[in-house]
């Protein structure tokens, strides 16, 4: 027994298309609601599975298709968010109408259900998907646009929440057939089903770029007596905050704190730990902790949270033009210094990620920075950006593009190794970019660059 009125119509052969082609029906309906599955699913933007849905709607199945969708705000009328007519010309005027004479109220029929619908009066009854001779569609009076035909409007509804609502309109056509009316319900519930998706995306993209605000340092990023740059880009539209993060901060001594970092896995969880591990920096550096200090007790907190972070953190300290720096590699991409000739050294060495043994003791890597040195800083998603079976520092690739960067400053350094890790691969990056670069000037410093 079909479990859906568009199934019965495909199996009886039902004359589906509205324009006639009962053929059709038995061969190509459940063809059709994949394919518009599959075309309305992704879709990350409400409007655009709305337009989405009129153009599949016509003119296979109806001269003009409208969608309302309603706002979380329930006290909020409908907003017509589109509309599609098989004529272009006519979809201004069709607009126009359809603004003054939204579907206002709730169909006296079960949710979900595809009832008859006219501009000037909504459907009555127990059960509005009948007409006077007790069968389904509207009634050829006039629709919309003034010209007579049927109408009909479908609720989209997910889980006992109405969305908005689907209304389809046929000139010349005295009713739809039952079989059109089952084929709108099932569309309508896909359709419903991508607005909430869509809907859904747009909140995690929000509280994403709140939580992303409140996990980054909100002033400028410039260390006086150094050219900085910093280059910062989120994985993905809307991606979760709680992958890569940096820091800067100014001790009372004069001296600077500094960290980039990535906590392994992504979503909330791993924003807990960046949330975490940023406030748990400063207030040990600002208690006079020192660097191995610091990171040995942020690693119980982060093995606390079952989680894995790596770091590079240091501090700098200036003395007559010069810049001596000491820092630590936690399981991160080792830092590189490249000197005022071009040659290009690691300024670390590698140990554990925190999180992973309570017991740890870091150790600390010292060095000067001097006149036209440069200090580079990045995480995985420069090292490890891939393309094919190839990883961006395979080779120790980005070593030797830094070298080649000798004599740039800040900005331009940190630009050119960007643009290279995006051209590296013909997609997107599927990991969150951060680098930091620190360079010690030859004249008087420049103000940052920042990416």
């Amino acid at each position: 027994m079909p479990h859906t009125r568009a199934e019965a119509g495909a199996e009886t052969g039902t004359e589906v298309a509205a324009g006639g082609g009962g053929g059709w029906a038995s061969q190509g309906v459940l063809c059709f609601l994949a394919e518009a599955s599959d075309l309305l699913a992704g879709h990350t933007d409400e409007d655009k599975v709305a337009s989405l849905a009129g153009q599949l709607m016509v003119p296979r199945f109806a001269d003009w298709c409208a969608v309302w969708l309603r706002d979380e705000e329930r006290s909020r009328p409908p907003r017509l968010a589109r509309v599609w007519h098989a004529q272009e010309g006519r979809i201004a005027a069709l607009r126009a109408e359809l603004t003054r004479h939204p579907p206002l109220g709730t169909p006296r029929a079960l949710p979900g259900r595809a009832v008859p619908w006219h501009r000037h009066r909504e459907p009555a009854g127990a059960d509005a998907r009948a007409g006077t001779d007790g069968k389904a569609g509207a009634d050829g009076k006039a629709g919309a646009d003034g010209r007579a035909g049927a109408e009909v409007r479908c609720d989209l509804v997910v889980g006992g929440r109405t969305l908005g609502s689907l209304v389809l309109g046929r000139e010349g056509l005295p009713r739809f057939p039952d079989g059109v009316l089952g084929l709108v319900e099932d569309f309508a519930r896909r359709v419903a089903l991508a607005v909430l998706s869509a809907r859904r995306y747009t909140l995690q993209a929000t509280i994403s770029q709140v939580l992303q605000r409140g996990l980054l340092p909100s002033e400028e990023v410039h260390v006086p007596g150094l050219d900085t740059a910093l280059v910062y880009e989120p994985a993905g539209e809307g991606a979760w905050a709680g992958g890569d993060f940096y820091d800067l901060l100014r001790l009372p001594s004069g001296r600077w704190r500094f960290a980039l970092g990535d906590v392994c896995g992504s979503g909330p969880e791993a924003a807990v730990v960046t949330g975490l591990a940023r406030p748990v920096l400063r207030l040990l550096a600002r208690e006079g902790y020192s660097v191995t200090e610091t990171l040995n007790r942020l690693n119980r907190e982060v093995g606390e949270q079952a989680r894995f972070l790596s770091v590079v953190y240091g501090e700098l300290a200036f003395r007559d033009g010069l810049v001596d720096c000491t820092l630590t590699c936690a399981g991160h991409p080792l830092p590189l210094v490249r000197d005022a000739s071009g040659a290009v050294r690691t300024a670390a060495l590698p140990q554990l990620l925190l999180g992973v043994a309570q017991d740890v003791d870091y150790d600390s890597q010292s060095f000067t920075l001097r006149p036209g040195d440069t200090l580079l800083c990045v995480t995985d998603g420069v090292t490890e950006r891939r393309s094919g079976r190839h990883l961006f520092d395979d080779g120790d690739g980005l070593a030797a593009l830094f070298a080649e960067c000798a004599g740039l400053e800040a900005g331009a350094t940190a630009e050119r190794l960007r643009r290279a890790v995006h051209a590296f691969a013909p997609d997107l990056p599927a990991d969150d970019l951060a680098m930091l670069v620190l360079r010690a000037p030859d004249g008087p410093p420049r103000r940052p660059h920042t990416t």
